[in-house]
């Protein structure tokens, strides 16, 4: 996700290790809500729930502008006369935006931009109550003050409806952007994840489609696009996909997809990204059934299980199995060149969120972003109400940074289990795995009686529900640390020194004579076994009596 100003060709590969987006429309959901997802994903990312408290802005009051990732000034815009809350990435309308960044062409960078993506979306989540109001204010901006980042896709949703844009800038100096957006239908299903998914679109639809005047109009000046209108292809003139588009990125669409359609293997050849005259995957597909946001959290979970993509049939996991791989995703040996996978759930995650926004509910109630501080195969997804004016410690703790640990930080203290999870994953995941979906189960058992509680209370005084739901999600959040903590202790014991101490009714046992019980050695798994004997032939075999 770091802003980076490589060659077209490198983009891809950098970019690959960067962020994923689920989208689900009101009618393709199961109950009825629209669902977007976000991984944030970058080496050395600590991120922390971030929150803008609604505000009145007197005239002449500027805003600074410092970028997201890198944290430098960039200049300021005048503030909007009312701003909204924000926690996290929803706000208290209930609009929720994301992003991956694709990088596109290094020519169309603008560094004298005041505004970058990061920025983009938090000031856009402070100043709208609809998605359609998010683009107007995201676009109204980056073409007033410019737009400094790479070539970005956007999710922008809200209770009823969800938009994809993507967006990029004209240049050095352009103080300008170019942009598309398009309306996802409420019956279909989309997905981004570092690579531009628009092609063309209907410039006639104005109802569900929205571009920028100049979006064909630069693309013919560059020399990049020639044609009639109707046949531009926004990702063919300025972010073509290819191999790594495809593999790394595309990759993770198609197996978003193949959970919810039994058509996609006609797709397989495109995301493998060797058959260059492929068929491309549509931007969006109808799903089967009904998605739940339980499935959507799974698939932000995701590793290619069950498909030509799954991370479990080599030695790249190592004796366990660990369906992670080491970075940069390309290397090279003797000459030639490789590269490993890159599925939805990376070790790199910083955050990540399912979100929730539902138009059947008072709007404070109504939004609700599921969200974890660690890959999301490894964190308990807890909730968070989009009317939220105090965190949770654990999300938001004094002194902890990016290279400062702190056990009172709920990014720490899970990536202090994953860690020890990742190299160990065959035997010491299935413990994470019982404690995280315990622990969601229990939100999703309180969830029916506490918002028929807070809708009560919202009847009386809105303000009451909205610290009901604070209190809830703020304590959730606590316990979630704290039994966090105790997986992590019971990791250290249970599997110590790589064996694995006995249990019995929860508890370790020990022998009659008051010691621990005798514990047990795994060994290698019979996969290892066999690719261990195929490397090394009779070097390890015991001499023929």
């Amino acid at each position: 996700m770091r802003k980076t100003l490589l060659i077209l060709a490198c983009l891809a590969t950098v970019n690959a290790m960067a962020c994923t987006n689920f989208i689900v429309g009101k009618e393709a959901s199961a109950d009825g809500s629209v669902i977007c997802t976000y991984n944030a994903d970058d080496y050395g990312m600590f991120q922390t729930l971030c929150h803008y408290p609604a505000a009145k802005h007197a005239p002449g009051e500027m805003r600074r502008v410092v970028d997201w990732d890198t944290n430098e000034y960039h200049g300021e815009i005048p503030e909007a006369p009312e701003t909204y809350n924000v926690i996290g990435n929803i706000n208290e309308y209930q609009v929720t935006i994301g992003e991956t960044t694709y990088g596109g062409r290094e020519e169309m960078v603008d560094p004298t931009g005041i505004l970058d993506y990061g920025s983009l979306i938090y000031i856009a989540l402070q100043r709208s109550k609809t998605a359609r109001e998010a683009i107007k204010v995201m676009t109204s901006l980056v073409e007033t003050y410019g737009y400094n980042s790479e070539g970005e896709t956007f999710t922008i949703c809200d209770p009823n409806e969800a938009w994809i844009m993507e967006m990029m800038g004209m240049g050095p100096g352009s103080k300008s952007a170019v942009w598309v957006a398009m309306r996802i239908p409420d019956n279909a299903i989309c997905a981004h994840a570092n690579q531009s998914r628009i092609t063309t679109f209907d410039m006639k639809d104005k109802n569900n489609v929205l571009y920028s005047k100049n979006v064909v109009k630069y693309a013919r000046k560059m020399g990049w696009f020639e044609g009639k209108d109707a046949d531009f292809s926004w990702n063919a003139a300025y972010a073509f996909p290819d191999f790594s588009g495809r593999r790394f990125c595309e990759a993770r669409v198609w197996s978003f997809f193949n959970h919810f359609s039994k058509n996609m293997n006609r797709y397989l050849p495109y995301a493998m990204g060797k058959e260059k005259n492929a068929e491309p995957m549509p931007l969006w597909i109808v799903p089967d059934h009904k998605v739940t946001v339980q499935e959507v959290m799974a698939c932000m979970r995701d590793h290619y299980e069950g498909t030509p993509f799954a991370l479990d049939g080599d030695i790249g996991g190592g004796i366990w199995g660990m369906p992670y791989r080491p970075t940069p995703l390309s290397f090279e040996l003797d000459g030639e060149k490789y590269f490993n996978e890159r599925p939805t759930s990376t070790q790199q995650t910083g955050f990540s969120y399912a979100s929730q926004m539902r138009s059947w509910l008072p709007r404070e109630i109504g939004g609700l972003m599921w969200w974890g501080n660690d890959d999301g195969n490894m964190v308990a997804y807890t909730p968070i109400y989009c009317s939220m004016t105090l965190r949770p410690e654990c999300f938001n703790t004094p002194g902890a940074d990016e290279i400062t640990f702190s056990d009172k930080n709920a990014f720490w203290v899970c990536n202090w289990v994953s860690n020890m999870v990742y190299p160990r994953y065959s035997l010491l995941f299935p413990s994470l795995k019982e404690v995280r979906d315990s622990l969601e189960q229990s939100y999703f058992a309180l969830q029916d009686g506490l918002e028929k509680k807070a809708i009560a209370l919202h009847a009386q005084q809105p303000e009451l529900a909205v610290k009901y739901l604070n209190a809830y999600s703020v304590e959730k959040a606590q316990q979630m640390l704290e039994r966090w903590k105790v997986l992590a202790w019971y990791l250290v014991v249970k599997y110590n020194d790589m064996i694995i101490h006995p249990e019995e009714n929860g508890k370790f046992t020990r022998d009659k004579f008051g010691l621990g019980s005798r514990p047990k050695r795994p060994g290698y798994p019979e996969a290892y076994k066999r690719a261990l004997i195929r490397q090394t032939g009779d070097k390890f075999s015991y001499p023929k009596e």
